[in-house]
């Protein structure tokens, strides 16, 4: 396989993870560029960020693609999502990554860089349990530069309207319905794939020692809200105000899922 085809297997794979997340949310990309809306308006064109939790490197991606002066530092534990962000910017050096476990108390030693202009991190953090979370808030606060900024995109809820959330849930649910029958992926579906690719086999061996097995159904769906986990705006932003940020808020939001903002 030559260099070429490699790169376009990473490529690949990044559209592939794209679609699976937009099937289950289709205003993924406005919540991305909310995000970079505000770290530009406060780090300006050549910002130094954390991309928290990167998965395959999808913010990191549109922040250099949207700001080419910027330098990323992506931070994930998955081997799999890792090896596809790692393949996708491998020469770019304006994109670095670190393997690191949000779990353990000292994962900002990891970092090559800091203060940071910005921390983005987005469909991630709602796996931490609410002590953990808090925990980490006040370690992001910690390797922000005074005046930078943390952006969290990630399912929380408002309750205020609860008739109107529940008319969205079930809109949703028949779309999402439609479009699997239509050949979309979902999450057990997309990481059966990923088990069964060649080069990314060994990574998902790894993979599935560190975290649940995807391909084996859970009861109580796909787990997007859990038991004892935070799951409101409201609680976010007093979390986020006890870690010590000087002003915090929601820029955007969905009927399950929103872009808070913090300023140091």
């Amino acid at each position: 396989m030559t260099e070429t085809s490699v790169q376009r297997d990473w490529q690949a794979w990044q559209r592939s993870w794209d679609r699976q997340q937009e099937w289950y949310m289709p205003d993924r990309e406005e919540r991305f560029r909310v995000m970079l809306d505000v770290v530009e308006a406060v780090a300006g064109p050549e910002p130094v960020v954390l991309d928290l939790a990167c998965g395959t490197g999808s913010i990191t991606g549109r922040l250099l693609e949207r700001l080419p002066g910027a330098r990323s530092t992506a931070l994930d534990l998955d081997p799999v999502l890792l090896s596809i962000a790692r393949g996708t910017f491998e020469g770019d050096e304006r994109a670095e990554f670190v393997t690191a476990d949000l779990t353990d108390p000292d994962w900002p030693v990891a970092l090559p860089r800091r203060p940071y202009d910005a921390v983005v991190t987005a469909t991630a953090l709602h796996w931490l349990s609410a002590d953990a979370l808090r925990t980490v808030y006040g370690q992001i606060a910690g390797v922000l530069r005074d005046g930078g900024v943390f952006l969290n995109a990630d399912h929380m809820r408002d309750d205020e309207a609860p008739r109107l959330n529940a008319a969205l849930d079930s809109f949703h649910a028949a779309r999402k319905e439609r479009e699997l029958a239509d050949g979309a992926q979902d999450w057990r579906a997309w990481w059966t794939e990923v088990a069964d690719d060649p080069v990314l086999a060994a990574p998902a061996r790894s993979r599935f020692e560190l975290f649940d097995d995807p391909r084996v159904p859970k009861p109580g769906g796909d787990g997007r809200i859990r038991e004892g986990r935070p799951v409101t705006t409201a609680w976010h932003l007093e979390a986020l105000d006890g870690a010590g940020f000087a002003e915090v808020r929601r820029m955007w939001c969905s009927s399950t899922d929103a872009v808070l903002a913090a300023l140091r």
